[in-house]
């Protein structure tokens, strides 16, 4: 999981940086050929996509950073941690449902994806098979067992998206 996410992000960084050092370049030279540039919206229009290609190169050299940094041994291999995919049961109406562990800065949420961060990732955090995460929520808490947990280091690679 975090190899496939380290490759698209990495993929991402080549696009732009391309677009940066070529693409760019290119439009604002031809641009600034058209002549003033106080009322040339193509050589503004350059400018600000250069800015956000930055920012955004910015962004990814920093995620990139961060996961680099992530050690899979200190992950658990029993309890809902990074990665994880878990079907719990709600105590209350015996209804299943699915949730799958990920970074709050992800690119792109899917709808059972839940950051570590969120109030159901922080009461699922830890948590193993057979236990109950208490979910307080402003007029109930959810009790909530934990009935089926793939972990990052058991998941087959179509496992956890």
């Amino acid at each position: 999981m975090l190899d496939q996410l380290k490759q698209k992000l990495g993929e991402e960084v080549e696009k732009l940086q391309h677009e940066l050092n070529v693409t760019l370049p290119n439009e604002i030279r031809k641009a600034v050929e058209l002549g003033d540039l106080r009322e040339n919206s193509e050589y503004k229009a350059a400018l600000e996509r250069q800015q956000f290609v930055q920012a955004r190169l910015g962004q990814l050299r920093q995620r990139l950073s961060k996961l680099s940094q992530i050690d899979l041994k200190e992950i658990p291999a029993d309890k809902v941690g990074l990665g994880s995919k878990v079907v719990v049961k709600d105590q209350a109406t015996g209804t299943k449902e699915t949730y799958h562990l990920v970074f709050g800065d992800a690119l792109e949420f899917d709808e059972l994806h839940v950051t570590m961060a969120s109030p159901i990732g922080r009461a699922l955090l830890g948590k193993a098979v057979g236990e109950i995460a208490h979910l307080k929520l402003p007029t109930r808490v959810r009790k909530l067992e934990v009935v089926e947990l793939i972990t990052i280091h058991t998941a087959a690679p179509d496992d956890l998206t």
